[in-house]
This record gives structure tokens, sequence and C-alpha cells, in this order.
């Protein structure tokens, strides 16, 4: 029988080494010569294969980003209007907004008349809304915002102002903390309307009165036609979405800070083609309503060159208000 004890027939259990000794023999083993548990052969092979691996990775990432880079283009978008991914139809936005938190496709607005606790927030809204356009006058303001004139271009390396102050009842004077409210104490709410932007968009304006299309709200075909100079403007209407919200909605009055255009966007903001930019805004006041019933109102942008689509909300916006008495 074989001598079981025989050097070479069992596994030799390495000597057991202190921590200290055992580091030393990792950095560098003198019986193997490796240094950090390999030899020079290995560690040159694996060196020389991370160094093409990650080469090879930054020369991948570089080519990407000279491709990336050369679809942009500075100072505007490379694909415009029609070419781009929203067209060239704007829509319509307002403000104050539902709370997002609740339900993000709400469009309600609803608060009690007597409440203004209820009032509270729609009104911290819109005072939010309105901040980009108020010009501090006690600070240098970075942007450059000068008074244009309906009779002639906007500049382009300029910005209009956007006088809050002459939006008749649906004024805001910050200063001053003028119309504080915006009519929701009184159950006549302001509400804001703004164009969405496209850039490089010109609207097409209705500047004859023989060519305005027949589905135009006729309170706003009464009001082009007895302009005593057509003038360009995207005019806007508001009014119940089906009968019966027609005849829960009695007045509306409709104001902006430019006399020339009491019921729209006035022409000289547009196109919308640089980055210091506030777009115009019209407020309308809900003068008469019914009380305590859910009332749907559409609005609609009229210009030549916009389609209404009101599944897509193209050239026009929805939502519902509602104002309970008590």
């Amino acid at each position: 029988m074989a001598d079981k004890n025989k050097s070479g027939d069992f596994y030799n259990r390495p000597e057991k080494l202190g921590a200290w000794a055992g580091l030393k023999q990792f950095i560098w083993n003198s019986d193997t010569s490796q240094f950090m548990g390999r030899t020079k052969d290995s560690w040159g092979k694996i060196l020389f294969f991370y160094l093409i691996f990650y080469s090879v990775l930054a020369l991948f990432f570089w080519v990407m980003w000279l491709f990336f880079a050369s679809t942009i283009v500075d100072g505007h978008p490379k694909y415009q209007l029609k070419d781009s991914l929203i067209g060239d139809n704007p829509g319509l936005g307002f403000r104050p907004m539902p709370p997002s938190d609740s339900n993000v496709e709400s469009t309600l607005i609803w608060y009690r008349k007597n409440n203004a606790t209820s009032s509270k927030y729609w009104v911290s809204q819109i005072k939010d809304f309105l901040e980009d356009f108020v010009e501090d006058k006690s600070k240098k303001d970075k942007l450059n915002r000068v008074s244009c004139d309906i009779v002639g271009p906007r500049p382009v390396v300029d910005i209009c102002k956007v006088n809050l102050e002459k939006y008749g009842k649906c004024s805001y004077d910050p200063s001053t903390n003028k119309n504080p409210n915006f009519g929701f104490d009184e159950g006549k709410p302001c509400v804001f309307l703004k164009l969405n932007k496209i850039f490089n968009w010109i609207p097409e304006y209705y500047n004859n009165a023989s060519d305005l299309p027949e589905n135009m709200p006729p309170q706003l075909k009464k009001h082009i036609i007895g302009q005593k100079k057509m003038k360009d403007v995207v005019w806007v209407s508001c009014e119940g979405e089906n009968p019966a919200d027609k005849e829960h909605i009695r007045e509306l009055k409709y104001y902006t800070f430019d006399d020339n255009a009491q019921q729209g966007f006035n022409g000289f903001f547009y196109p919308f083609n640089t980055n210091q930019y506030n777009q115009p805004l019209v407020a309308v006041r809900f003068e008469d309503i019914t009380f305590g019933v859910l009332i749907n109102v559409e609005c609609k942008a009229w210009a030549k060159n916009i389609k209404h689509d009101r599944q897509e909300r193209r050239g026009s916006v929805h939502f519902e208000l509602l104002i309970d008495e008590n």
C-alpha cells in the first residue's frame, strides 16, 4: 500500500501568514514574480486590452457627439413650422391652470364666490404667471424691453413690453398690488389667454371684412367690421362650447394693453424668432354668467393660417368654469 503521507500525494495547505506578511506577499510575491496577483506578462496583456477598449469607446462617443452636434443650429431650431414636430398650427393656452397634483388632465376652474380662501389659489396662479411680464423698475432689467408700435415691425433684438397696468378690469400692478383678485371675489373672474409659441410663424390676418369665415362667432364678426381701420391682429373669441353652455354666458369683456387690439393678439409681436420674447396676452373677463352651473368654455384664435380642430385642440383651448355662490 502506498504511503499516503508521502509528499505530493495530498494537497499541502500553504503556510498561514499574518495580515502584514500576507499583504506584502500579495503586493510582491518573490517566489512567483507576481505583482498584486499577476505576472508582468499578465499585466501587460490586460492593460493593453483596456487601453484599446476604452480608446475605441471614447472614439465612438466622440463621433456620435460630432454627429448630433452637427444637427444643432445655434439660436433657432433646425426644423421649423411644417418640418417640426409641433407643426405650424398654434394652439391656445389659458391661465390660471388647475392644480397638477389633483388631476393633470383637469381644466376646471372652480371656486366659491364668497370664500376668499377658495379663490386664493387661482389668484396666486395668475400672479405667478404674470411675473415674467413684469419689468423690474428698481433694478436693471436683464431683458431689453421696448415699447412697440403697431405701424412698425418689432425690433429683432428687443422684446416688446406687455403693460399689465392697461388691462382694464384685469390689470395688475405688483408695485401697488392693484386689482389683486382679478375679479374672482366678484364672481367675474379674469382668464388670461396666450397663443402658443412657434418659431418663425407669421399669422395671415383677416384684414378684409369680406374674407371672414362663416363659422366665426357673430360677436367677433361685428367687432371686426366695426373697426375704423383693419389691423394686423390675431383675433380671439370665447363662448360656450355647446348651446346649453352659451345660454349661461351672457356677457364677456376682452382686454389687452393695446387699444388697437382689444380682442386679439397684436401683430407686432410676430414672428417669435428670438430668445428674448414675451408673448402677447388677452384677458377675458366673465362679466355675467350663471352661478352653480358647470360651463364648458371654448376660446379660439382666428387667422387665415390657423385651423381649428376640437379633438386635437388646434387653434383653440377648452376649459370649464364653475362658480358657486356659497
